[in-house]
């Protein structure tokens, strides 16, 4: 773990507590909008945007999926760094699988690309990052930003499928925010807690939220109205990561996901939507916690299972709702 102070690259190897031992995610500083508005700024322009991603982490995931739904591999460019985050931070790796060169600046690091942008810039360096060619700079760099950013005003550069429906985006971004704390960072906060009653604290809540969630989908095929949304795509990368990682690496063991009655054919339901599964890489997923996290998992091994058969048959098609309309080719 390490940050930039004012343009220069600082090693720290401790995680972000607070005085009780709770993990404190430090907030996002790029935080633009591209907009389809001609006196805007960042307009959405084919080819001007660039995105940088993990195929470890959750948070760019789900930029990456949004990407991918929409068709826009084309006019979105991305590059994806090393999973496995040593010391100097997210590296480029073009020699590992799965991994790719900085196609922008030719940089070693991700820090690179944001002292590129501000070069005082005083912060994390995280992903996912939305780069904007013409400006040279960093656009946005809060995940839920830019997956809404690209299904808000990017259908029609795509397949025009719709993940951000106007009718219902009230309720997905209420979504959103009602898992976002106990489900999509609850995981991080179980696993980086310093102590042992914040550690059950967050374990009580994110099953809780799993609890609640999993009656939600009883008798919906999805989280928000009749179809594939935002909110699913924000709530898959924590999911599809949970039995693989966060049960045995965070602590979260109360129960598998492969438990639940309805969480689990959900999960699997989305992973069979078209161009989901190959947006998932869990050899990155694995490697990165399980060797990134030395004060976590000190030996760095890499455990071999549990290996959940995303592709096993589901009924969820029984439910009212329909995935999205089929991709370009």
């Amino acid at each position: 773990m390490g940050t930039l102070v004012d343009g220069e690259w600082h090693t720290d190897t401790r995680e972000m507590t607070d005085e009780e031992g709770e993990f404190q995610r430090q907030e996002t500083t790029f935080r633009d909008h591209v907009r389809d508005d001609p006196d805007a700024r960042f307009r959405p322009e084919p080819g001007r945007y660039h995105l940088y991603i993990s195929r470890a982490c959750p948070w760019a995931h789900g930029a990456a999926l949004v990407r991918r739904l929409l068709g826009l591999e084309d006019a979105i460019t991305m590059d994806v760094v090393d999973p496995i985050r040593e010391d100097d931070g997210w590296e480029f790796a073009p020699g590992k699988e799965g991994c790719t060169e900085d196609s922008i600046h030719g940089a070693d690091y991700l820090r690179e690309v944001y002292v590129a942008a501000d070069p005082e810039y005083t912060g994390r360096v995280t992903v996912p990052v939305l780069w904007d060619r013409e400006e040279g700079t960093i656009v946005n760099n809060e995940s839920i930003d830019i997956m809404r950013t690209l299904a808000d005003v990017f259908p029609e550069v795509g397949n025009g499928v719709d993940l951000y429906p106007a009718g219902l985006r009230e309720e997905i971004d209420a979504v959103v925010d009602e898992i976002y704390d106990p489900v999509n960072n609850g995981v991080y906060r179980a696993g980086f807690a310093d102590s042992q009653d914040v550690h059950e604290r967050a374990v009580r809540e994110l099953f809780d939220a799993l609890d609640r969630l999993d009656r939600r989908l009883a008798d919906r095929r999805y989280l928000v109205g009749d179809r594939l949304t935002l909110a699913d795509l924000r709530l898959f990368p924590t999911l599809v990561r949970f039995d693989e990682v966060y049960h045995t690496h965070f602590k979260c063991n109360v129960r598998r996901i492969e438990e639940y009655e309805h969480l689990w054919p959900y999960l699997r339901d989305v992973y069979g939507t078209p161009g989901v599964a190959e947006t998932v890489n869990m050899r990155h997923v694995k490697h990165h916690y399980y060797r990134s996290h030395g004060g976590i998992n000190p030996k760095r091994l890499v455990p071999v299972g549990p290996d959940p058969d995303f592709e096993a048959p589901h009924d969820r098609e029984r439910l009212a709702g329909e995935p999205p309309a089929p991709l370009a080719e």
